[in-house]
């Protein structure tokens, strides 16, 4: 599974750089965001150092900017749209689907709802450029640079200790009764033997 080539790599690349990329994005993010608020704050949706829309982003980006690369100005522009777009789809997602949106950008001058605004697009220009050209080459360096057996234990260890937080995480923000859930589960299971006996 892990040797099977997607867009011109394997799997076990491409889920490690996510890893990579959802915790440095986490760390740069927490660190910008501790600095603006003068006070610790922690960027991501569980309470673990793991952001994955920026996994995604950079992960996608890559794969969609690099059939342009030595075309420093096309990645800044396609980089910026494509990452705000991006940004946009997940702000109105997060906006219904949680009822809040963790990133408020009306104080910002340019912004579109606080979804989006044109400082960070010109941001996301320059970390296109930084992916393609940097960043990408150093995050399949230090995949490499981990035992394949050994890292194929950390991505399951990281992915089973992200799913746990965010379940907690979810059960906190829709307010689940788990005694409730369990209640409910239980009676299913009684009909569904009731009706097989």
């Amino acid at each position: 599974m892990w040797e099977r080539e997607i867009f011109d790599t394997d799997i076990y690349h491409l889920v490690g750089a996510f890893i990579v990329y959802s915790m440095l994005g986490w760390l740069v993010e927490s660190i910008y965001m501790s600095f603006c608020n003068r006070k610790i704050t922690n960027r991501g949706f569980g309470k673990g150092p793991f952001c994955p829309i920026y996994g995604v982003g950079a992960m996608v980006g890559y794969i969609i900017l690099s059939p342009l690369k030595g075309n420093y100005l096309g990645i800044y522009i396609a980089g910026a749209i494509s990452a705000t777009i991006f940004e946009f789809i997940v702000g109105k997602l997060m906006i219904k689907f949680l009822g809040a949106l963790w990133w408020d950008y009306n104080e910002k001058p340019f912004n579109y709802k606080g979804i989006i605004c044109l400082e960070s697009t010109i941001a996301w220009g320059f970390y296109a450029l930084g992916i393609v050209y940097f960043l990408q080459s150093a995050v399949y360096g230090l995949v490499d640079h981990i035992h394949r057996e050994l890292g194929v234990v950390i991505i399951s260890v990281v992915f089973f200790i992200v799913f746990v937080d965010y379940m907690i995480q979810f059960i906190k923000v829709f307010d689940i009764d788990l005694e409730e859930q369990k209640d409910k589960i239980g009676e299913r299971v009684k009909s569904f033997k009731s009706r097989w006996s």
